[in-house]
């Protein structure tokens, strides 16, 4: 199952792999003298060259702690611009460049598109602000370290400014066609309720009036016949007749009545179904591990079949057996399994032949049909073990009813 793009799914590894690249370039950059690398390397810059590759390696929590990459960064830049002037212990090929690695752009986004609430977007302003400050260095004013600097640290927020209004925009059109979508349902449900009201009242008036008619004239035959099989004939037309109003007007009122709730059935009716069993003379227990929410609605009322089932083959075939029903749920699938103990007494004869003998192969083929499968067969001990795997989601439109 997708539950997404492979880097939403994997975070971790597409920021480590970010940063790996940046680490990566911005040493290759610095090497060919764009930043602050000397003419004459000595010990002091190589060690810096290390400290900036590890400084660009913490856009590996970009998202985490957002604001300790843009830290991070923001010291380094200060430490080799603090080496480079007053100290003078290292002295750049090209002093008008940014001595800044270019990690700084990236980090200059994070705050801003991370830290979505309006007390972490102030405090997120306040140290881009101060990183900008150190990046530009305007302590030293300089047109092109001024505005390569500013850009430097600007893009990075602008654009998560964009990016998160695009998402808030989003979100907002999804709520919207998600509201419309349950209002159209609404609307839906009010027309069919109102269409059968309708249809009720049109049987009522028409077909009331009909049979009505007719047990009258059938009681009229009854009084003035001459023979009596003819009064008999009579009675029996005026009897059903009869009914059939009682009838119609229990249908009527369904039809008048709004639908109930949907019960269909789910893992929550698991308890119910061995409570009924053991009420009904067949001890029962259930099991359950796992979380009954990582199976998908489908596969629920699937496990809850293939319990109700079961439990129903043990009530006919298996006299005095003790039931097990176990259900582990976990993200792989759900696995069902009941099982009972050899039967101590002989089954019902009558019992047993109100069933149709289907039951096993309609299950099988439920169960396929959410691409599952299903094993029943006896036991080593003397019992009987249904048995099936199904996978914890199956979409909506393979759902089986």
């Amino acid at each position: 199952m997708r539950d997404g793009p492979w880097h939403r799914r994997h975070p971790i590894a597409v920021d480590t792999a970010i940063a790996v690249c940046f680490a990566l370039g911005d040493t290759a950059i610095t090497l060919v003298g764009a930043t602050w690398w000397p003419e004459r390397p000595d010990t002091l810059a190589r060690v810096l060259l290390g400290a900036q590759a590890l400084a660009c390696l913490s856009l590996v929590i970009r998202r985490r702690a957002p604001l300790t990459v843009v830290a991070v960064l923001g010291a380094f830049t200060l430490a080799v611009t603090l080496l480079i002037s007053p100290a003078h212990a290292l002295t750049p090929a090209n002093p008008g460049n940014v001595w800044a690695p270019f990690s700084t752009a990236l980090a200059a986004y994070g705050p801003v598109f991370y830290g979505r609430t309006a007390r972490n977007r102030r405090t997120a302003f306040l140290v881009l602000g101060l990183f900008t400050l150190v990046v530009a260095r305007a302590w030293e004013p300089s047109v092109t370290v001024l505005t390569v600097g500013l850009l430097r640290t600007a893009v990075g927020p602008l654009l998560a400014l964009y990016f998160d209004a695009r998402r808030r925009l989003v979100c907002a059109l999804t709520e919207r066609a998600e509201r419309a979508e349950r209002e159209r349902h609404l609307l839906a449900e009010r027309a069919r309720a109102e269409e059968r009201g309708r249809l009720a009242g049109e049987m009522h008036d028409v077909v009331t009036h009909r049979v009505s008619l007719m047990v009258l004239q059938a009681g009229a035959l009854r009084v003035t016949a001459s023979d009596e099989a003819t009064r008999r004939a009579a009675e029996e037309l005026r009897a059903a007749g009869c009914q059939a109003l009682e009838e119609l007007r229990d249908l009527v009122g369904i039809l008048r009545t709004a639908p109930e709730e949907d019960r269909t059935p789910s893992p929550d009716g698991l308890a119910a179904l061995v409570a009924e069993s053991t009420a009904a003379g067949v001890p029962a227990e259930l099991v359950e591990v796992g979380d009954r929410s990582l199976a998908s609605p489908v596969v629920g009322r699937t496990t809850y079949r293939i319990v109700r089932e079961a439990l129903t083959n043990v009530h006919k075939h298996a006299c005095g057996a003790r039931v097990t029903v176990c259900v582990e749920y976990d993200a792989g699938g759900v696995r069902v399994a009941v099982r009972n103990t050899r039967p101590s007494g002989s089954p019902d004869s009558e019992l047993v032949r109100t069933g149709s003998g289907l039951g096993i192969a309609g299950l099988r083929q439920r169960i396929e049909l959410v691409h599952g499968s299903l094993r029943a067969g006896p036991e080593p001990d003397g019992g009987f073990c249904v048995a099936a795997e199904l996978p914890a989601y199956v979409p909506t439109a393979e759902s089986v009813g």
